[in-house]
């Protein structure tokens, strides 16, 4: 092709073809009349040709020609044609990355995309530091840039190639020289202006985005590189704050887009100039703040974030393991969450989408699959209940609340405005502000490197109300933190405020200040720092989690616990799918280890991780575990032991509001006083306490009963046979079966406790009636039952169950007799308790039943209870079923499981 003559001899009248995709370029000197596709018009020089602000490399006299020395008609198109990516610095943090992010932008469908890129990751940190050291004249400035140097050298050879290697090398050798003249400028003065600075740091952004529309090129795809500091305009707003200048940019980006109309578009982010052409910057995390502005500019489809997560939070995911990635934002959420310090975007990136209503999509580069958040105006079709309200939390710490307080401050008008003029005199940002209706107070936050200036500023301010006592003082509270919960819809929804406080009740979290604008889209805060993050589990728990996620720890994984483990590991996954009942088992202690875990123990690996990971068993600790994780909303200690010296601590976990189900019977059995004491406890809280599988397995004799009497029917007697193993033995004694024959079959087949004694001495029935007795409102104590015990006299000695057991047979002839004298009468033996309520008696005996009683048709280890009432008093009621073995036993545990989620919420 002929080199492009001098635009003197050649003057170029652009126009947009019919079809709006081409453009006519007539040379009126030469008659040359061209119909290009728009993406193949170049006029001037595409890739590195074009000049920078301040820099030399300007290669051909063409890349000089300014635009007003072209003749064109501008046609830069708009809309939904565009799309606008931004790669930050990890992106582009490798070679193979960048090329990663070539592959991606060439896999976009869209008609046209304009891509904004960072500088690799850690170069703009480099590039400050430069300066720092420059300016504190620091000699190893030069080694600092040589590295700079080296990396990018390094990071083209490795993606580049062939005539676009040799370009840029030579653009970076020419970059790097003279920013060694300007650094050693800045040496010598001992000082860097802003515009020095800015424009050093600034050079990231361009040797980037060169070598990734390099990269664009190498697939033969049309592509041109824009150096934004000839487009994007600027004027200073604040304090590191710049403000855009829409109609300038539009300008210049229509009269840049006339010279290179390419269908790929590879510009500089974070970097921008004056109304003067000065270089200057977007400040800290600018880059979002460039595409926002470049794609406002272009009426894009969509501005698309690509970071290194797959999207916005609900919480910091380090400080909150629970947190959820958002899929929609409103353009209001996202813009309070990034006040709010959430790591969401540049707190100005909304404003130039949001008045052309283009989403904004966060990606992540290194999880292609994931969807991402958009955020866009308010989203549709979201449930409005109260957990849909509150989109995300946010946390600020290292923050100082002060307090200027004083009755002469009511009704007196300037006195927030004299607060407020010193604040600022100082320079210091204001977090927020709260104010009683009284007007007795004002308390505000700011950071705590700026609040001694600020208390020095309000005591020189209002030294003469201070000694005149208008004002009382002005506090300083130092290391608070604050805590935002946000969301658009929890605009007029009653409630919200009230959940939230109550999660924090609940964490014994302290409140120091609140604040709510009318616009209701965040509530604030203030609380201690060292609360802040368990504030912000507890409220983000509240908030996303189930309403009835329940933090169990199970103590006792012996065969009824270890049985309830394999039970909910079944079960788990289908109580969260089908009922929202979300069970986390975070601790498992035996007697010797325990097992700890911050989001729940991985119940498939239980008895491996017990082995493995355990730590030495200490219930003090364990329970402490339980009731300080403050990620889940309820703690349930479930006691699958028969240890005395565990349930006498029931009364004080309740008291931490720890909930608490057991089978062991000791508690309910134990002393009089202590049971009252608990049951008090219980009636008076929201903390509940069941023991269904106390009395049998997993038979509802407990919830029957107290089914009966809140429902006021009058029991006047309760009678049953109790014990699976008694009823196992006495359901086998017959025919020619010695006694001693049977205990042994039921010892070997586990129904029996190591020591059989323990069973046939009665002492567990006696529990069962104690416990039925006090549900049934008598005052007994476990001393109170007589009970016939069934180890003779002669056996209860024996120093060990093998003893026993060898000398059982003995008394065979004695129980041969009395079975006898039961079948000669057409009646059968078996062993009950009963519970006389009328006479506020209850006992345990060995009975006899005509064959055709309901006890008398039991068979293997069933139990069953008569419950004789006011209105089952012809007809007891009657409950039977399996009422011993692990399985039942844990099942029941797990069904008072499901009953308290029930209690909290659970769909029924």
């Amino acid at each position: 092709a002929s080199p492009v003559p001098p635009a003197a001899a050649h003057r170029r009248r652009l126009r947009p073809s019919a079809s709006g995709r081409e453009v006519v370029s007539q040379c009126l000197k030469c008659e040359i009349n061209q119909d290009r596709p728009m993406g193949a018009l170049r006029i001037g020089h595409s890739q590195g040709n074009l000049p920078r602000h301040g820099s030399k490399n300007l290669l051909t006299p063409a890349a000089a020609i300014s635009v007003e020395q072209v003749e064109v008609s501008t046609y830069l198109p708009k809309g939904d044609m565009w799309s606008v990516h931004k790669f930050g610095g990890t992106c582009m943090g490798t070679p193979q990355r960048i090329q990663n992010v070539a592959d991606v932008v060439l896999g976009d469908s869209s008609e046209r995309k304009l891509i904004i890129v960072s500088a690799m990751s850690k170069v703009t940190d480099m590039m400050y530091s430069l300066v720092h050291k420059a300016q504190s004249r620091d000699d190893s400035y030069t080694e600092e840039l040589d590295k700079v140097f080296e990396k990018h050298m390094a990071a083209a050879k490795d993606l580049l190639d062939g005539e676009n290697l040799a370009r840029f090398l030579s653009e970076l050798h020419s970059d790097i020289s003279n920013l060694r003249a300007m650094l050693r400028a800045i040496y010598i003065a001992g000082h860097a202006t802003e515009s020095f600075s800015e424009f050093v740091v600034g050079h990231g952004e361009l040797w980037s985005s060169q070598m990734l529309s390099y990269a664009v090129q190498k697939s033969g795809a049309s592509c041109s590189w824009m150096d934004t500091r000839e487009v994007l305009v600027v004027k200073p707003s604040g304090p590191d704050m710049v403000d855009p200048d829409y109609e300038e940019s539009e300008k210049r980006l229509e009269k840049w887009f006339s010279r290179q109309p390419a269908e790929i578009i590879v510009a500089t982010g974070f970097i921008a100039s004056t109304a003067e052409n000065i270089p200057t910057t977007l400040k800290r995390d600018g880059s979002d703040f460039s595409a926002a502005i470049i794609g406002s500019l272009v009426r894009a489809r969509q501005v698309t974030i690509w970071t290194d997560v797959d999207g916005v939070f609900s919480a910091d995911p380090r400080k909150v393991s629970e947190a959820v990635i958002l899929s929609t934002l409103s353009y209001q959420e996202a813009w309070e969450m990034s006040y709010f310090g959430a790591n969401v975007l540049h707190p100005r990136t909304i404003i130039p989408v949001m008045k052309d209503n283009i989403p904004i999509v966060i990606r992540n580069m290194f999880n292609l699959s994931a969807p991402g958040t958009v955020i866009c105006k308010q989203p549709a079709n979201e449930d409005a209940d109260l957990d849909a309200c509150v989109k995300s939390f946010a946390t600020i710490d290292k923050l100082a609340l002060v307090n200027v307080e004083g009755t002469g401050m009511a009704g007196v008008p300037g006195t927030s405005s004299a607060i407020f003029s010193a604040v600022k005199e100082v320079g210091a940002n204001v977090i927020m502000i709260s104010q009683a209706s009284s007007e007795h107070s004002i308390c505000f936050a700011v950071p705590e490197k700026e609040v001694a200036a600020v208390s020095a500023a309000l005591h020189v301010r209002f030294r003469e109300a201070l000694a005149a006592g208008r004002l009382s003082k002005v506090e300083v509270i130092h290391d608070c933190s604050i805590l935002a919960a946000v969301g658009l819809r929890m605009a007029s929804t009653p409630g919200v405020s009230a959940i939230l406080f109550d999660a924090l009740a609940k964490a014994n979290i302290n409140v120091r200040a609140i604040a709510q604008g009318c616009s209701e889209y965040n509530i604030t805060v203030v609380l201690k720092q060292e609360d802040c993050v368990r504030a912000l589990r507890a409220a983000h728990s509240r908030f996303f989690l189930s309403k009835t996620t329940l933090a169990i720890g199970v103590i006792g994984p012996g065969l009824i616990g270890a049985t309830l483990l394999n039970q909910l590991r079944d079960q788990v996954a289908i109580l969260k799918e089908n009922m929202n009942i979300d069970v986390r088992v975070i601790g498992i202690t035996g007697a010797s280890t325990m097992l700890l875990s911050e989001t729940g123990v991985d119940l498939t690996r239980w008895k491996e991780e017990m082995q493995k990971e355990a730590k030495p068993a200490d219930l003090a600790n364990f329970v402490r575990h339980l009731s300080e994780d403050h990620v889940f909303p309820n703690k349930v200690l479930v006691d699958c032991t028969a240890d005395t010296n565990v349930a006498s601590h029931y009364y004080d976990w309740l008291k931490k509001g720890i909930h608490v189900i057991t089978p062991n019977k000791k508690a309910n059995s134990g002393p009089l006083d202590r049971y009252l004491k608990l049951r008090t406890l219980q009636r008076a809280s929201y903390t509940h306490y069941f023991y269904e599988a106390t009395v049998g397995a997993g038979l509802p004799i407990i919830s029957t009963l107290r089914g009966l009497l809140e429902t006021g029917d009058k029991i006047l007697r309760i009678e049953g046979i109790f014990s699976g193993t008694l009823s196992y033995i006495f359901n086998n004694f017959e025919g020619t079966r010695s006694f001693s024959d049977v205990v042994a079959e039921a010892k070997e087949a586990g129904y029996t406790e190591p020591d059989p004694r323990d069973d046939l001495s009665g002492t567990d029935v006696a529990r069962k009636v104690i416990i039925l007795a006090r549900e049934s409102g008598l005052r007994l104590e476990l001393s109170d039952i007589p009970v016939e015990s069934l180890v003779p006299e002669a056996l209860k000695s024996c120093s060990s169950p093998n003893e026993f057991m060898q000398k059982l047979p003995s008394f065979d002839q004695d129980w041969a007799r009395q079975r006898h004298e039961a079948e000669a009468a057409g009646e059968v033996l078996r062993y009950v308790g009963a519970v006389d309520v009328l006479n506020g008696k209850g006992r345990v005996e060995l009975q006899r039943y005509k064959r055709d009683h309901p006890f008398a048709q039991l068979s293997g280890s069933d139990n069953i209870i008569a419950f004789t009432t006011s209105r089952y008093k012809e007809q007891p009621l009657i409950v039977r079923g399996p009422g011993a073995g692990a399985e039942v036993t844990a099942g029941g545990v797990f069904c008072d499981i499901l009953r308290l989620a029930s209690y909290l919420g659970a769909p029924s």
